[in-house]
């Protein structure tokens, strides 16, 4: 980690009618860095990833990645600044092989590949997730945990800057989910900077090099994982006042 800004997100807001998701939201993320986004259910967490990749619009507030205002750039545009994402339910092509979902994402990215070119960047990177195994197997046949590497690899396949993960690791059993951190890990220490919405304390306490948490659409704590995971309005926004 350096202590060079990637991603600085200032006053960001977002409303759905009456309901203010997003409140005010500002922090920033330092490159190689993992950040966890924390925070109980309908906190807001999802809603700043969507404003942070484009897959929704800001009503107030800026995100900049690498100096570059993003703010409500359409995806497309967002993703060729450097930012890739997993969402909650996976997303893959089912009746494609995991070549094929991996040739998919590198036709998208800056500066896309096709042919054999692009079937040799794939392989590769189904060796560096831990899938060239199943490099011809349909994605529908994939066990969750491979639907889920699959995903991440065609993230990957972006060569994004910032990597958005939204609870990538839930669902797992436990030998999954330690495969699954070890995954993350080395993403970090190839150099890639990491947000991740994640509500397993295992993979918070032993990936994350700082932590921001949400409650009802704001800011409650910033700080490493010990330091807000026992922060009293954590705490609460948690469990309730009887464990604060």
């Amino acid at each position: 980690m350096t202590n060079e800004i990637l991603l600085s997100i200032s006053g960001l807001q977002k409303a759905f009618g009456g309901l203010i998701a997003v409140n005010q939201m500002q922090f920033d993320v330092h490159e190689g860095e993992i950040l966890g986004l924390l925070g109980p259910n309908g906190s807001g967490k999802t809603t700043v990833m969507n404003l942070i990749s484009g897959a929704l619009q800001a009503n107030e507030g800026k995100i900049v990645i690498s100096g570059k205002d993003i703010t409500n750039l359409p995806a497309h545009k967002i993703s060729h600044s450097g930012i890739a994402r997993t969402f909650q339910l996976v997303r893959v092509l089912p009746d494609l092989d995991c070549v094929e979902n991996i040739e998919a994402g590198l036709a998208y990215r800056t500066k896309p590949l096709w042919g054999d070119a692009a079937h040799a960047a794939a392989l590769e990177l189904l060796e560096r997730i831990g899938l060239a195994k199943q490099a011809h197997t349909p994605a529908g046949d994939l066990t969750y945990i491979d639907q889920k590497r699959l995903e991440l690899g065609r993230a990957l396949a972006l060569q994004p800057k910032l990597l958005l993960l939204d609870e990538w690791l839930a669902g797992l059993n436990p030998s999954e989910l330690q495969d699954g951190i070890a995954l993350v890990r080395k993403l970090k220490n190839e150099g890639l900077t990491i947000i991740m919405v994640e509500h397993v304390m295992d993979a918070i306490r032993s990936l994350c090099d700082r932590c921001v948490v949400m409650n009802a659409g704001a800011k409650i704590a910033d700080g490493t994982p010990d330091e807000v995971l026992s922060d009293p309005e954590v705490v609460r926004a948690y469990l309730g006042d009887s464990h604060a």
